[in-house]
């Protein structure tokens, strides 16, 4: 290994020439920088620096955070650097590591934004998510009018892949939460109803609070983390492998071609599953009728019939194709927006849940305040 050198030459006209020679590596001893930095100071007569490397070896990061001091102190004094002499490699490193080609958002600021600048931001990201929310839906509608005319640009396979996903493979979950949900109805029913001695109207308070309102809102809420969920890891997986990105490079409308079959998938199966919910939140009703209250199966089963109408089934019936529709458009949605790295995806899963969530919250309030104004 050569020894590290430097050699100090001032010129009268005000130059500082730096003779830099031997192995300038992070291992090596090198010179202290004090002295270049004493010629550098406010008031000495050094006007212009310039470089001779002739006799450099090797150099590495030691070489580097050598020149870097000498270059910061020159910035802060206006003295002019002459780089010609000094290697390529050290130049270009050099220049990615000055400060006027630093990335903005790199160096981290200690201090919180002001208190309206935060305000600002949140109300212009939220104004920016509804443009965006707007647009889509926009193209969704489109993609769908589309569809109707016959001229739907996806695969039926997809379509019917979606279907047994979104439906049969759904059905064990759906059973599970639907009948301890009747079940839990029956039994805060039961408490106040054994008082009066009216054991029989938990027939009538679980059939038409399953069948109206709760079998759909259970199954929204399933399909909300089990589907919704999955098609935003789907759509941001494929976002991040820019498969998306292809798909449209290549002429396919990515709503077309993902959120159409995904969208149709759901718009048929929630009714089903809301029906399927429907039947075992009053199973789980009768069980705890027939089994606490000592109540007959027929005589639940009659109670049940005589409380039910036509009028619960299809309003129940419209919460689940509207909660079916807010399910894949928040989670196609999310996925479709995601950003391209592996965090993202978890993200967009979560968002399209929390999302459908409150879509559905926020539609089962207007369905029942509306069905309570229509009189229905």
């Amino acid at each position: 290994m050569h020894p590290t050198e430097l050699t100090i030459e001032k010129a009268d006209d005000g130059t500082l020439l730096l003779t830099i020679a031997g192995d300038w590596q992070l291992t090596a001893m090198h010179p202290s920088a004090d002295a270049v930095l004493s010629e550098l100071a406010p008031g000495a007569p050094t006007k212009h620096v310039t470089f001779a490397t002739a006799g450099l070896q090797r150099w590495g990061s030691g070489l580097l955070v050598f020149l870097a001091r000498i270059f910061e102190a020159c910035r802060k004094n206006s003295i002019a650097v002459d780089q010609s002499g000094l290697p390529s490699g050290v130049r270009k490193l050099l220049a990615l590591a000055a400060p006027d080609n630093q990335r903005s958002g790199v160096t981290h600021g200690s201090a919180r934004p002001p208190f309206l600048e935060r305000v600002a931001d949140l109300a212009l990201n939220q104004v920016k998510g509804g443009k965006l929310l707007l647009a889509f839906l926009g193209e969704v509608t489109l993609a769908f009018l589309k569809m109707l005319r016959g001229k739907g640009d996806f695969r039926r396979l997809d379509l019917l892949v979606t279907v047994q996903e979104t439906g049969a493979q759904a059905l064990p979950i759906v059973t599970l939460i639907s009948l301890l949900v009747g079940m839990i109805l029956a039994f805060v029913a039961a408490i106040q109803l054994k008082l009066f001695g009216a054991q029989i109207y938990v027939a009538d308070v679980v059939g038409i609070g399953v069948v109206r309102v709760m079998g759909a809102v259970m199954t929204g809420v399933i399909m909300s983390g089990r589907t919704g969920a999955a098609f935003a890891a789907q759509l941001g997986t494929m976002q991040v492998n820019e498969e998306i990105d292809a798909l449209e490079t290549l002429g396919f409308s990515s709503v077309e071609f993902l959120v159409l079959p995904r969208l149709l998938a759901l718009m048929l199966m929630m009714p089903l599953l809301c029906v399927y919910s429907d039947l075992m939140g009053v199973i789980g009703g009768m069980i705890v009728g027939v089994g606490m209250l000592d109540l007959g199966v027929m005589e639940y089963i009659n109670e049940s019939q005589r409380a039910l109408n036509l009028t619960h089934f299809l309003v129940g019936l419209f919460h689940s194709f509207v909660f079916g529709i807010l399910v894949a458009v928040s989670g196609c949605l999310r996925g479709i927006q995601c950003e391209r790295s592996a965090s993202a995806v978890g993200y967009a899963a979560t968002s399209a849940v929390v999302t459908s969530i409150v879509c559905i919250v926020i539609a089962t309030a207007v369905i029942t305040l509306s069905c309570q104004v229509l009189g229905l």
